[in-house]
């Protein structure tokens, strides 16, 4: 990731990106089960569905509870806000109208494989890294680009983790 310059209210973005030797279905079936993500992430500690929703659906909600050496531990709830089986899941943090962050991973069928992408973007409200911001507003734009910098290593793994588990060539937590 090259350096931008970007502010918090600029609504940055990161997406990753990998090609996997799987069918989109089998893909869609890893990406669209919250509850395996934990174990693919460094941060993402545990999922819980809410309102009685046992898998997703546009709408549904989840409680994400997430750990970071600097940030500490919190909690959020995430609405899913994009359901197009098998080709689109994403949510957003907080207020579906006003996120603190959106999340999407895309589904693409290519030649014998599939694509498979990870997008987020932070904001537009206020999150967690808000509070380092306030503290440090002369620090705003290397605040951003250092997490971001920490999304795009995080959501890499992750790929690299549903990509091996798709392929049949690892498992989860390894």
């Amino acid at each position: 990731m090259e350096w931008t310059g970007a502010r918090y209210a600029d609504k940055p973005t990161v997406q990753v990106e990998t090609w996997i030797n799987a069918s989109p279905d089998r893909v869609w079936g890893l990406v669209s089960d919250i509850e395996l993500m934990p174990e693919l992430s460094p941060e993402l500690q545990s999922v819980e569905w809410q309102d009685g929703a046992t898998g997703p659906a546009l709408g549904t909600r989840f409680i994400g509870r997430s750990e970071h050496d600097a940030l500490g531990q919190w909690q959020t709830t995430s609405h899913i806000v994009d359901f197009d089986p098998p080709r689109s899941f994403g949510w957003a943090v907080e207020d579906p109208d006003n996120p603190t962050a959106i999340w999407r991973f895309t589904v693409l069928p290519e030649g014998d494989g599939t694509l498979l992408r990870q997008w987020m973007q932070m904001g537009p409200a206020p999150s967690g890294l808000s509070l380092a911001i306030e503290r440090m507003p002369d620090k705003e734009q290397k605040i951003v680009f250092v997490r971001l910098r920490e999304f795009e290593t995080n959501m890499t793994g992750t790929l690299a983790a549903i990509k091996d588990l798709a392929e049949g060539t690892g498992k989860a937590g390894s």
